[in-house]
């Protein structure tokens, strides 16, 4: 390698002007505002918060966003990997802390947030030693189930729960799909820096059709509170109970495994050079950082979003300065109460239709790494087979694992975590148990047999 070449920078530390930071960082913001909308809104409604209580949550879970965003693209003192990541509340993670705070109450809850913000550290160091079997065919196979658990989760937000009269209305599904048209054709019909922003072109088109249909609520923003200041501690001193916190803490194993994907796959994709695996227990720690901020604030845990690796691979837009202005724009929307009232009335089947197109491009990339892995050889085509059918059943056929014990549940039950799981021991098997016995090639494809790349 040359001089010259060596001197060059990574794209992902690429200064870009500020106003074309703010435009392509606004743009993350839009895309992953569902998250800590929904975070809140689902927090609020099972514990039965007020207004005075569910606003400055609000504001909280913006600000933790944002502050563990920025951590993840400066990385200061070994914490955040310096890639592309915006840190949202997690899905699985929500669901676990109203199933603790239902159970005890919400001081338990945050003490348990903090508790598991605790156990990232302590569990890294052995965590590292795992990455050697995260290669191609696990990386792919996670990113597909990525897909297809998120892809369900916000597709569920759009037809709403099942029990209610509004169930999949007619209204919601067509804004929806109008959205991820939108966005489509943006990506076809637009060049140059619009075509970079489609997503966010799709979303304000289904935004204004939404608006123009009668399907916006902007009553919130009528507030005379202009400035929201997020409280520490809001439920009172956080209580530490372990074994009320061992759903989450197991969990944060899954989330470390989610980490390593996502970190790998966006390394790749914005042509980090050197060893992506040295940049995955960076993320792991501004994930703990982050988490620790948020049970402190109220919050769940706060975790690098899957979104990233979609945004990035749609946009082409590798520099991780733009999460910078993503995460200065959520502390803005934090502090500023009528934006995140703003944020709060996006519709709902506008910023999921907005997600899902988004979430559909990580599996397309898991589907691309997949096709670089040799499926003629014996090992790799049943460490892809189980993985999926271990990942699928429990997303595809809720309550697969009904009658399991709770605990076991939380494992089981989580389609990416066993997908995962199953292609890392399988994986082991096929590659380190009998490697000499166990390479032969399927009897289906022996004829098309091909030297693995």
């Amino acid at each position: 390698m040359s001089q010259l070449d060596s001197a060059t920078p990574d794209p992902v530390d690429e200064r870009l002007p500020w106003h074309t930071a703010m435009l392509f960082g606004f743009q993350h913001v839009l895309v992953m505002a569902a998250a800590p909308i929904t975070a809140v809104f689902l927090v609020g409604q099972a514990m039965g918060f007020s207004t005075e209580i569910t606003v400055p949550l609000m504001s909280a879970t913006f600000l933790a966003c944002g502050l563990g965003t920025l951590l993840q693209s400066f990385g200061p003192w070994g914490i955040g990997a310096r890639l592309p990541f915006v840190q949202v509340p997690g899905g699985a993670p929500i669901v676990i802390f109203l199933a603790i705070a239902q159970a005890t109450d919400m001081q338990t809850a945050t003490g348990a947030v903090i508790l598991t913000g605790l156990f990232y550290f302590l569990a890294l160091p052995f965590f590292t030693r795992l990455l050697r079997f995260f290669p191609p065919i696990v990386i792919g196979t996670m990113l597909l189930l990525v897909a297809v658990n998120l892809v369900k989760i916000f597709g569920g937000l759009i037809t709403g729960k099942t029990d209610s009269p509004q169930f999949a209305a007619s209204s919601d599904i067509l804004l929806a799909l109008a959205t991820i048209a939108a966005i489509v054709l943006c990506a076809r019909l637009c060049r140059g820096v619009l075509r970079r922003i489609s997503v966010m072109l799709g979303l304000i088109i289904g935004t204004l059709i939404a608006a123009a249909c009668g399907a916006m609520d902007i009553s919130g923003l009528n507030s005379s509170t202009w400035i929201a200041l997020p409280q520490l501690f809001p439920f009172g001193m956080p209580k530490f109970d372990i074994i009320a916190s061992l759903p989450l803490i197991i969990f944060s194993v899954v989330s470390m495994t989610e980490a390593t994907g996502q970190t790998l796959a966006t390394a790749e994709i914005v042509g980090k050079q050197g060893d992506a695996h040295a940049l995955v227990p960076r993320n792991i720690r501004a994930d703990a950082l982050g988490s620790l901020f948020g049970g402190c604030l109220g919050t769940s845990l706060i975790i690098t979003s899957g979104e990233n690796i979609g945004i990035v691979r749609a946009t082409g837009v590798r520099s991780r300065y733009v999460t910078v202005a993503a995460g200065i724009l959520l502390i803005i929307i934090a502090l500023i109460a009528p934006l995140g009232h703003f944020a709060a009335t996006l519709p709902t089947p506008v910023v999921a239709g907005t997600a899902v197109i988004v979430f559909a491009i990580i599996g397309a990339m898991g589907i691309n790494i997949l096709r670089g892995v040799n499926l003629n050889e014996h090992g790799n085509l049943y460490t892809l087979a189980s993985a999926l059918a271990m990942g699928l059943l429990p997303i595809v056929v809720p309550g697969f694992y009904s009658d399991f014990p709770q605990h076991l549940q939380i494992i089981l039950g989580n389609g990416l975590a066993m997908g995962t799981l199953t292609a890392v021991l399988v994986n082991i098997l096929f590659q380190c148990v009998g490697r000499t016995a166990s390479r032969r090639p399927s009897p289906v494809t022996a004829t098309n047999d091909q030297e693995p790349r």
